[in-house]
Formats: C-alpha cells, structure tokens, sequence
C-alpha cells in the first residue's frame, strides 16, 4: 500500500472495501498492517515507486500505486510478472514533455529534425528513454534526477519529462508543454504467479465491486499550454563568468537561510511558498536555482553548476560509483548532522558486522541490503566480505523492507529512535553525515568566476566559525 499523496483515498477504498486496515491511516507510523477481518490477509506500506519492483520479484501478490511507476517499470522490463488489474479512479495526473519557450521546439514532432543530443531530464528515465526512441530523435542523452525536473530546462537539459498531479500547480514560467506521454492515476496491479497460484477473488472482488466514480483527469494538454501562455521570458541562459549555485530544497533550506543571514547574504523566496526554484539573491554574478540533494554531485560533475550544498552522504554515494569525479568537498556546513548506519532487525543474532559475516556465510541465498545508498551499500557488503549479496535500491520508508524483504539497511538516522521504533537495531556506523558546500576540482582558478567562488567561500566559512 503506497504513503504520500494516494494514502488517504487508498485508505477510504480499502475500508469500503472490508479489509480491516484500521491502523492504515495519514498519520501512522506503522509500516506493517493485518487484517482484523481476513487472517490470511496482510500488508506493507512502502514508497509508491518501490511498490511495481516489490510486486514484480513476487514479495507481494497486490499492490495499489499509480500507473505513471508501474508503467516506469514495466517499460524497461515487459517480461516482468507485473500486471496491471485496472484504474482505481482517484490520484489522476498526466506525465507529460516540456521544453523552455527559448529552446524553439513548438511540439514534439520538430524534436525528430533535431541533429545536436536532446539532454532528457527526468525522475521517469526508463519513459524518457522510450519517448525519445518513439519520437525517433536522431541524438540523445537521458538524465535521470531524483526530482526537480522543471528547473533544468534550458541551462542543463533541453526537455524535461515530469509529472503533473495537482490542480492549481503549474509550469513555472518559461516551461512550454510539447505533449502528453502518459495519463495516470491510481491502479491495483498484482503478480502474474500469484493470480495463477492463489484464490484471491474474493479479495479483487472487495475492491473492484467498491469503486468510487472514475475521476476525469483535468490534465489536458491545450489548458497546460494555456497555463503558460502569458509572460514566458526570452531567454534564461547563464552569462559568462556567472557563478552558478544550488541549493537544496525541503528541510535544510531553514539552516541554509540562517547561515546567509548571518553574513548579509539575502534570499528572497527561499524557502518558497509558491515552489518557486529561482529565487534571487543579493549576491552579484551568483545565479540560484533549487534541486534536489541528491542530484547535486553530479550536476557538479556535469558541469551544470559550479557550487551546491548538499549532504557528505550524497558525495559519498557520488564518489563511491565515480571515484575519479572531480567533486570534492569544499567546506563542511556543520549542521544537517546524521549517522550512516547498519541496521537489521532485532532477531537477528548479531551486534557487529563480525556476527553479520558469520550470518551471511551461512545463508542459502544471496544475502539482501536495501538501501537509498545503493553504492555505499555496495561497497559495505564487498569490504566486509558479506558473500554473495544482492543490493535492493529503495527510494523511502527503508525500515519496513526489514525482515521480509531485505537482510540488512543501510540507512541514516539522527537520534536511531525510528529504527527503534520498528523493532530494528544498529550494528555498525559507517560514517557521520554534515551538510557541505561542494564544487568541482577542475574550476577556472584566477578568472572571475573562481574569484567569485573563492568570496563566496570565504564569507561563508566566516558564517560557519561564527556559529
């Protein structure tokens, strides 16, 4: 069952639907639920995209998210045993390709006359990628992100492929819908095995039979373009020598703002009330934009930017799978502080990583990590010779993959009490985690630019040794 946005409608379907998930609610703090009506019946709650994996490897028979990730999925894998069973009629949105008003694409046809690479930046790269072969582009690269899509455009992507799923948000200015990939919405999907092997039709029939009415998606393409048709900008290419600069959103951007108020650094709009990604600054020649933390160390490899702030967990994890990116940390923020940990669950007979290896060695299949960390992860279980293992890449709600779905976390934690709370434990600290300013090795040290990089650092080392 997915957390986020479909929980409360997946909620009110499943109690029309008899199936005795009380405890199934906005709020919970519960990953595991048992039917109080059916004994053979129970559930997980997990990030809606891990959900079409978990129901394709056959951990689960069932499982409810929205058609935009099943679809995500079963593009690069058709072979998969997922199945889609049918639209639950709520969680509509539409995916959905856009360029910027600069770029000179009016639609999506004209993309396939293109001879330059068409840069794709999406957090769908397997739709991405099968678009860009639909439309028969000659050229292209795909940049997969963990969000953030409609800031790239035109600086570091020429198109974007992004999800639009609320009424009342819209395109930022300058970002020109071309076409409609994929109308979505929630849908109950199920593994192919499981509905040859098991009798679940009782439990189909439940939901099926309880269907609210079919939403209309509101999601056109003509009221999009409408949506931007007023006020889109010429051009928004980066001069020469300006210093480009990411910044992270979500619940850092309070301790980012208070570090450049203690130097006289002004951010209007940051934090955003309006999902503004382009907040200006009083700094002169610094461009600004708000990404993802995760996307950020290699952005930087990239070229995209020449400074971000974001975690040491996401360089690690960046210089893991890149060791000779030339990424490196800059100045360490000191806020923002978390421990990459080892978890597994509290049954386990183990309290170290030795008791971990004697465990491992013994088991009969490949030992499972999950983890949002999938390089780290990888690197932990090759040196501390874990044997044959499998990484399991998660995208959130990691504690519930333990015992059933996963072996081993790699997972971080500021005080360990959720992990606690879910009957887990620690038995390794792989490193501490602080918020840090990155930049690239190879900068134009002596130009303007790296005279503008090297004041910015200094004033902000000064913020942070004043603290």
């Amino acid at each position: 069952m997915p957390k986020g946005d479909l929980l409360a409608r997946t909620a009110a379907i499943l109690e029309k639907a008899c199936w005795g998930f009380g405890d199934y609610r906005e709020g919970t703090r519960s990953y595991r639920f048992n039917s109080q009506r059916l004994s053979t019946l129970s559930a997980k709650m997990f990030n809606e995209k891990d959900i079409p994996v978990q129901v394709a490897v056959g951990n689960y028979d069932l499982g409810i998210c929205g058609l935009d990730w099943a679809s995500e999925l079963l593009v690069k894998y058709p072979g998969s045993a997922l199945v889609m069973i049918g639209d639950l009629g709520y969680g509509k949105g539409a995916l959905y390709t856009a360029a910027d008003a600069s770029y000179g694409i009016a639609n999506v046809e004209a993309l396939a006359t293109k001879r330059d690479i068409i840069r794709i930046a999406s957090e769908y790269p397997n739709l991405a990628e099968w678009f860009a072969a639909h439309v028969r582009m000659r050229r292209f690269s795909i940049y997969p992100l963990w969000g953030a899509a409609e800031v790239y455009p035109p600086e570091s992507a020429d198109i974007v492929l992004l999800p639009k799923k609320a009424q009342g948000k819209v395109i930022n200015h300058g970002l020109m819908p071309l076409n409609k990939v994929l109308d979505f919405g929630a849908t109950l999907i199920a593994n192919r095995h499981s509905l040859k092997s098991k009798n679940m039709a009782e439990i189909l029939s439940s939901i099926t039979d309880n269907l609210p009415p079919m939403e209309k998606n509101p999601f056109s393409l003509e009221e999009m373009k409408k949506q931007v048709a007023t006020g889109l900008p010429v051009t928004r290419e980066v001069p020469d020598g300006i210093v480009e600069l990411a910044l992270p959103d979500g619940h850092q951007q309070v301790h980012i703002r208070r570090i450049f108020d203690r130097v006289g650094i002004q951010i209007d709009d940051y934090p955003s009330a309006i999902g503004n990604r382009r907040p200006i600054s009083s700094l002169e020649g610094v461009a600004i934009k708000v990404i993802r933390p995760q996307d950020m160390p290699l952005q930087i490899a990239n070229g995209n930017f020449d400074l971000a702030i974001t975690g040491r967990d996401w360089l690690t994890e960046h210089k893991y799978q890149f060791p000779s990116s030339p990424v490196t940390e800059l100045l360490d923020l000191k806020y923002g502080r978390v421990r990459i940990v080892a978890v597994v669950s509290q049954d386990v007979p183990a309290d170290d990583v030795d008791g971990l290896r004697e465990i491992s060695s013994i088991c009969k299949r490949p030992y499972r990590v999950a983890s949002e960390y999938v390089n780290i992860a990888d690197k932990y279980a090759r040196t501390n010779r874990l044997g044959m293992y499998r990484v399991i890449p998660t995208w959130g709600a990691t504690e519930a993959f333990l015992p059933e779905d996963a072996d081993l976390l790699i997972e971080n934690t500021e005080t360990g009490g959720t992990i606690a709370r879910h009957n887990l434990k620690i038995i390794d600290t792989l490193f501490t985690s602080t918020a840090c300013l990155i930049g690239s090795t190879v900068s134009a040290v002596g130009s303007v630019k790296g005279e503008k990089i090297k004041s910015l650092l200094e004033m902000l080392k000064g913020a942070v040794e004043a603290d």
